[in-house]
């Protein structure tokens, strides 16, 4: 008989926070009563989280421990995880405690209520930047807008499935992933529950400005046709302006009779037709690449070991 709970936590370099990440966990999976297993999935990580992971799966046989061959990235590693799990509930959530795992338990009660997917929701975000809560309120809406598929706000990955969730998510494997999309997109019942998310306890960001910008193109591209919509309507707009400018210069020319040497205005107008066709064709070869990812048919990853886990 499988556990009730499995807990999902990919790890990149949080060996600072382990030993605290997992005596909140234990302590708050004690309270709810039911079996339950923590799948920690090491990404490639550089520092001692390997060792600590491993030291903690020898001394809990409810530890389990997923060591990935490199790093995949985030998204992939929480993939892993949810392959792995074996409960008849899967919880998501990141190693760096800015999501508190108390919270579990309120993810657990509407879970027995009936839903079956249960995020949590970000009514304050702790510890960040101005610019950060910016550019991540402007995303979550500007995504939400632009697809048609109903991705909450203000959300993570910090969330519940119900295990017909999971045997869903699991026949999704496309490469570029964007985890909570695909599964607000599989749907079933889906509500949030809402929280303050903490500051980071200890280390740094694992998610830059650089792997923001990723992360924010996966989850575009993945689900919405809107970039190449507007490069399509900048062609048309691009065009019309270029027409209303060849009539000018045939009036100038035909009924004006009049003629400035256009070396200036013919240079501008070259390099900002150049610059539309760029931006178009990068947006063309961003879902090329994309496709081309797709079809080599690839692992999403592999995996060097696995311990913890029942012999079968």
């Amino acid at each position: 008989m499988g556990p009730v709970i499995s807990v999902v936590i990919p790890v990149f370099n949080e060996a600072a926070i382990l030993p605290e990440l997992y005596r909140r966990l234990v302590a708050t999976l004690t309270t709810s009563s039911e079996s339950y297993e923590l799948l920690f999935v090491n990404d490639g990580s550089t520092d001692s989280s390997l060792g600590q992971m491993v030291k903690l799966s020898e001394r809990d046989s409810q530890v389990r421990v997923i060591d990935l061959s490199r790093n995949f990235g985030h998204q992939i590693a929480i993939t892993a995880g949810i392959d792995h799990a074996a409960g008849q509930a899967v919880v998501i959530i990141d190693a760096d405690l800015q999501d508190p795992p108390e919270l579990i338990i309120r993810l657990l009660e509407q879970w027995r209520a009936g839903y079956q997917v249960v995020y949590a929701v970000r009514e304050q975000r702790r510890g960040e930047t101005r610019f950060k809560k910016w550019t991540a309120a402007l995303f979550y809406r500007l995504i939400r807008r632009i697809t048609n598929v109903d991705i909450p706000v203000d959300t993570g990955d910090f969330r519940l499935l119900d295990r017909m969730v999971v045997e869903a998510f699991r026949q999704i494997r496309e490469k570029h992933r964007f985890v909570r999309g695909l599964i607000s997109w599989i749907g079933f019942r889906q509500t949030g529950v809402p929280y303050v998310r903490e500051e980071r306890y200890a280390g740094e960001t694992k998610y830059p400005l650089r792997k923001m910008l990723k992360f924010a193109s996966d989850g575009i591209t993945s689900f919405s046709f809107m970039p190449l919509q507007l490069a399509t309507y900048l062609g048309f707009i691009v065009s019309v302006l270029s027409f209303l400018a060849i009539c000018w210069v045939l009036y100038q020319f035909l009924v004006a009779r009049h003629t400035v040497p256009g070396w200036s205005s013919l240079m501008v107008a070259v390099l900002f037709l150049g610059g539309i066709q760029l931006i178009t064709i990068g947006l063309i070869g961003e879902y090329v690449g994309r496709i081309y990812d797709e079809v080599k048919r690839r692992p999403l990853y592999l995996v060097r070991q696995q311990l913890g886990f029942p012999r079968q």
